[in-house]
């Protein structure tokens, strides 16, 4: 989700979600680089040391809709229905640099509370995974709590982006 003043990544999500409604079909960037692609095979595994270390089942899902607005997420899965993980399998130097810092990378923020906006949830862990950390520092767990402020403001965001996605929309397709 992004979020108003955010430049040429809002831009270019703006315009590539245009694109879609434009041609009718998903446009893939195809950009995968080694971390990214290590990280979706390390998934699975720090899934596992997710659910080990804090005796959680994760429920995997597919992307949740939002009921009205054409908006969704794809969490990395559901705790019960009052919870969900945000699992990000990362190299050693992340790692390190999370754990000292604490809390949670702020990057991760809109994509973590529009996730609890999205599937009605009220705390987020936020995981971090390095396999080739000791066994100690390996898996990195930060709870994040709702924060219906932020949400409420996210929710009017992406309303606002979502209009203008349909405005330059219905403007194309009357060229």
């Amino acid at each position: 989700m992004f979020a108003k003043g955010q430049g040429i990544s809002r831009t270019k999500y703006l315009r590539k979600l245009v694109c879609e409604r434009l041609c009718g079909k998903a446009i893939d960037n195809g950009y995968q680089n080694a971390d990214m692609l290590r990280g979706q095979e390390q998934e699975q595994f720090a899934r596992a040391a997710y659910e080990i270390k804090t005796g959680n089942t994760v429920e995997q899902v597919g992307f949740v809709q939002h009921d009205t607005l054409m908006a969704g997420c794809s969490p990395d899965g559901l705790i019960r229905s009052v919870a969900g993980v945000e699992i990000k399998s990362v190299i050693p130097t992340v790692q390190l640099d999370t754990i000292e810092r604490g809390g949670f990378p702020p990057e991760h923020r809109a994509q973590i509370q529009g996730c609890m906006w999205l599937t009605e949830r009220t705390w987020w862990d936020y995981c971090s995974y390095s396999e080739d950390m000791p066994e100690n520092l390996r898996t990195y767990i930060y709870r994040v709590e709702r924060d219906d402020t932020y949400i409420t403001a996210l929710q009017a965001e992406v309303t606002v982006f979502l209009r203008e996605v349909d405005a330059l929309t219905e403007k194309l397709r009357g060229i």
